[in-house]
């Protein structure tokens, strides 16, 4: 009633309200909507063309029973339903419903038992019954397990591919793992095509950017740097935007070094800055037959994807 009285100013006779139990914190879009368009306000429609208003409710399919004094009976639970919210009526209607259920000091339990009263018949719609009403300590955790259950999941998608020639040197740094080589490779940092390959995959999902531009290569302090410390900096913006790694997927495209007995080590590597388990980091490795820069051993290069979720 207070509710109405504060609208009285602005709500026309005829203007559609619904009211909706704050206890209730599973509500569904597509109930509200089924609940609009069974009063035909999805339309428009003025409020007479449905005088009766609608109810979200949910039909009863346990067996219910009635205790009565010292013994119990079985309810045919055909034709029951349990009232939900939102419930939906026309602005006079629902006052004057509401008025006079209080004049009659009529203690009514939802607004459609007091229009009920004045010889309407509001319409059931069939409602989820996920829209639980929280009552007792225990429905907190069923509500919040719905929620869980029903929230859409803010997930990210990310990219990297890095690439670098080999030059003078006789190891390559690939997941954070010295690996002995012939030649090592030109880069201002390490050179680990692997982390930066999957920095620009996490960065990217975060739609903040490229490795080049969180560690340029411009920049001093990081000639010969170890990449992982570029890694654990990306991770750290990743956790601060409220996000964390479902997976990763790590390609190495080189004729050599071969990384077979180095995947292990390297997914340990990964994980351990990214903070999660080794078991969501996937490193392999192929070759291109041979063919292009990688194929005449010129340089090796590797391409990451990420996943990233709540």
């Amino acid at each position: 009633m207070n509710g109405l009285e504060l609208l009285a100013q602005q709500a026309a006779a005829d203007d559609w309200v619904l009211v909706h139990d704050a206890a209730r914190p599973c509500l569904s879009t597509a109930d509200l909507g089924a609940l609009l368009d069974a009063v035909g306000a999805g339309a428009a429609r003025p409020a007479s063309a449905a005088a009766g208003g609608a109810v979200l409710a949910a039909p009863i399919v346990d067996t219910v029973k009635r205790e009565l004094g010292d013994h119990v009976a079985t309810v045919d639970r055909q034709g029951l339903w349990r009232a939900l919210t939102p419930q939906v009526f026309a602005f006079a209607q629902l006052h004057h419903a509401l008025k006079e259920a209080a004049l009659a000091d009529i203690a009514v339990t939802d607004e459609a038992q007091a229009v009920e009263r004045m010889g309407l018949r509001p319409t059931l719609v069939q409602g989820s019954p996920f829209n639980v009403k929280i009552t007792r300590l225990a429905d907190l955790a069923v509500a919040s397990n719905i929620l869980k259950m029903t929230q859409e999941m803010p997930m990210r998608v990310g990219q990297g591919f890095d690439v670098h020639a080999f030059g003078e040197g006789d190891h390559v740094m690939l997941g954070g793992v010295r690996i002995a080589h012939p030649q090592g490779v030109v880069a201002h940092s390490d050179g680990d095509v692997v982390i930066h390959a999957l920095c620009d995959a996490v960065l990217g999902a975060l739609g903040a950017g490229d490795i080049g531009r969180h560690f340029p290569d411009s920049d001093p302090k990081y000639r010969g740097a170890d990449s992982r410390v570029f890694l654990r900096e990306v991770a750290a913006r990743m956790q601060a935007a409220g996000l964390r790694l479902v997976n990763a997927d790590v390609t190495v495209l080189a004729e050599a070094p071969r990384i077979a007995a180095h995947r292990a080590a390297m997914a340990a590597n990964l994980a351990a800055d990214l903070g999660v388990p080794a078991q969501l980091i996937n490193v392999k490795a192929t070759t291109t037959e041979r063919l292009g820069f990688i194929g005449r051993g010129e340089g090796l290069a590797a391409l990451a994807s990420v996943l990233l979720g709540p």
